[in-house]
């Protein structure tokens, strides 16, 4: 073999094995995330809850008021049960009243309804009503921080305790990290959207009706994103002198939902302004291809059914955030299903999927469900479907 072929397969070989190794990096795109002043931060697509990028997101941080997101999860979630309603009276105990910080300054015996609680609650952080919505769903705080516990372990969130309703504690025992602030933002504002018409307040007067009379408060928004950055829905600020300054920030633009958690900002103006730079470098870098699945798919057969075949439907939308700048006009499509499958079939159960690939490589797949439910059939129905062919013959 000539030197000159030889030299060339060696630096093949070479360029190969440094590959291989990662000694060589094969250029590519990269992104760099914002320079920000806040330690702990991340940014996470709603729909599907992809981590667009993060650091130090999982390291337990003090989060004061943002504690409240678990306290608004929960009071939605009693509210779709039906346990509670919008129009309820909440009266304030004087336990409640007593809550220093954040406060709307409500009085021993006064009465708001729920709705307006909740104002109190996602606009101004009242940690008076809080406390005072608490104490109406579970009967005391205590047993709503058990809720509120037991949400954050069914959620998977490892780093995550709470010890009171609104943040106000010093405990060392009262915990949470910016990732797991994301995915309870998440739960939130996907599970209960209608949150957002009231985070997105950003000044409303209420009124206090007391024995002393009545008079007019202003609840005035503590997430100044909402005059600072266009596309901003909410969600829930937060500061203690131990907690430093800390934010769980949601934004649509053009349908996109990003939430961007920060933690332990130095000031306030930097939990806003690094709030704004993370948000933005997510839009800058993010393209959302979404399948609303809305096309028809074939009958599925049954073997052994009172009926022959069952329709089928997807069990939702697709969605799937791409970071790399790759052409989402490439994803293709399949439709996975057996030949036939044997009855009973239970409504919802999984017959098949729809599995998207991008590139050759698969990025996600949507289960096709069985539309209704197919009993197995007995002697009777068949001699019933073999008399309805003599009929026809």
């Amino acid at each position: 073999m000539k030197k000159g072929k030889r030299r060339i397969i060696s630096l093949f070989l070479i360029l190969s094995i440094s590959i291989h190794m990662g000694l060589y990096a094969v250029p590519m795109t990269v992104h760099a995330a914002p320079e920000v002043s806040t330690p702990s931060y991340i940014v996470m697509e709603a729909s599907t809850g992809q981590v667009i990028c993060e650091q130090d997101a999982d390291t337990r941080r003090s989060p004061a008021s943002i504690t409240k997101i678990m306290t608004l999860l929960i009071i939605f979630e009693h509210l779709k049960s039906g346990r509670i309603r919008l129009e309820d009276m909440v009266t304030t105990s004087a336990y409640a009243k007593s809550m220093g910080g954040s406060q709307v300054f409500l009085e021993e015996g006064e009465s708001q309804t729920l709705d307006t609680m909740i104002k109190c609650i996602a606009v101004a952080s009242g940690n008076d009503a809080s406390v005072a919505v608490a104490e109406y769903i579970a009967g005391s705080e205590g047993e709503f921080v058990k809720l509120m516990n037991e949400k954050a372990d069914a959620l998977g969130l490892q780093n995550t305790h709470f010890e009171d309703c609104c943040g106000l504690t010093d405990s060392d025992d009262h915990y949470t990290s910016a990732k797991d602030v994301a995915i309870m933002s998440r739960e939130l504002i996907t599970k209960y959207p209608e949150v957002l018409q009231y985070t997105g307040i950003w000044m409303e007067d209420i009124e206090h009706h007391t024995a002393q009379g009545t008079s007019t408060f202003t609840l005035s928004s503590t997430n100044k994103l909402l005059k600072q950055y266009e596309w901003t829905t909410g969600l829930k600020t937060g500061s203690t002198s131990k907690a430093l300054y800390c934010l769980s920030a949601t934004a649509n633009k053009d349908g996109m939902e990003l939430i961007a958690v920060v933690m332990a900002a130095p000031d306030p103006k930097a939990r806003f302004a690094d709030a704004m730079s993370l948000l933005s470098y997510g839009y800058s870098v993010s393209q959302m291809y979404t399948d609303e699945n809305k096309d028809a798919l074939p009958v599925q057969k049954v073997e052994g059914g009172v009926d022959e075949q069952v329709n089928l439907t997807y069990a939702e939308p697709f969605h799937y955030l791409d970071t790399a700048g790759n052409n989402l006009n490439d994803i293709e499509k399949e439709i996975s299903l057996p030949e036939v499958i044997k009855a009973p079939v239970t409504e919802g159960d999984a017959i098949g999927e729809a599995v998207y690939k991008l590139n050759g490589n698969r990025i996600g797949s949507v289960s096709i469900l069985a539309a209704k439910t197919v009993e197995k059939a007995e002697y009777l129905d068949y001699l019933y479907r073999v008399w309805l062919k003599f009929l026809v013959f």
